[in-house]
């Protein structure tokens, strides 16, 4: 059965698709098999992952929607054992539209019920909002993975965050558990970064990931070339740290 991990933040900008797509690459390399939910109407991990939205016949708008099987709308990539579903920007009026629906907070956890066995990994990215689409995320998954920027207001917002986290494993989801906060953008030479990433681990304590993901241009370049750090150049300090990353999360996931 697989181990489901959504990967949130409220905030935009903190890293939250870069490290859905780099994980699920890096995963599927340690030859687990891994599917990347894109759950985010900007659709950046499915353009990231070079599919070109216009051929898309059905994503997961469909999908939410209950006109789609979560298994049809499945694409594979290039990589061995990876897999993405993906997402178009009229997600975001599908939400509305599911505010009116039955078991609104569970479609998503339904969908992937039915693939689950297929899969050593399902990773979700989310949007950055607590929107009723994070609440299906969460309530999917067994795991959260919170990337938080190493900048100035780093854990603004993360309180009620972590709220909604409770809210959820209490009302929907006993077993979600916070697999770690990841320090993102990380630059060692600056004071700045140096004193977020203490107050992070200050907060965070021992749920903080080992790894830091640093500031590094082939991270920022590779999604223009539609495909993840490790692919673009395996040798940049930034496909090391998802690398290092994937093993901690297989660390605490039991799968290593």
């Amino acid at each position: 059965m697989a181990k489901v991990i959504c990967i949130t933040n409220q905030k935009g900008g903190v890293g939250k698709t870069t490290t859905a797509v780099n994980l699920g690459y890096f995963l599927a390399k340690d030859k687990f098999k891994t599917l990347l939910i894109d759950f985010d109407p900007q659709g950046n991990a499915t353009s990231g992952l070079g599919l070109e939205k216009q051929d898309l016949k059905q994503t997961m708008v469909e999908v939410m929607l209950g006109e789609a099987e979560l298994e049809s709308i499945i694409q594979v990539t290039k990589y061995k054992n990876f897999a993405v579903a993906p997402t178009m920007p009229q997600l975001a009026d599908a939400e509305v539209q599911l505010t009116k629906m039955d078991n609104k907070f569970t479609r998503l956890r339904t969908a992937i019920e039915s693939v689950a066995q297929q899969y050593d990994y399902i990773i979700i990215d989310s949007p950055p909002s607590l929107s009723l689409l994070t609440v299906n995320a969460m309530i999917a998954a067994d795991y959260l993975l919170l990337p938080v920027q190493t900048e100035f207001y780093a854990l603004e917002g993360v309180a009620q965050l972590l709220d909604s986290m409770t809210l959820v494993k209490k009302a929907m989801n006993p077993k979600l558990k916070l697999l770690g906060v990841l320090a993102t953008m990380y630059d060692k030479r600056t004071s700045l970064s140096v004193q977020v990433l203490a107050e992070v681990k200050k907060y965070f304590k021992d749920k903080v990931f080992e790894t830091t993901i640093p500031r590094n241009v082939r991270v920022a370049e590779a999604p223009s070339h539609g495909v993840p750090v490790g692919s673009y150049d395996k040798f940049s300090k930034g496909a090391k740290a998802y690398k290092n990353l994937t093993r901690e999360v297989e660390r605490r996931t039991g799968k290593k």
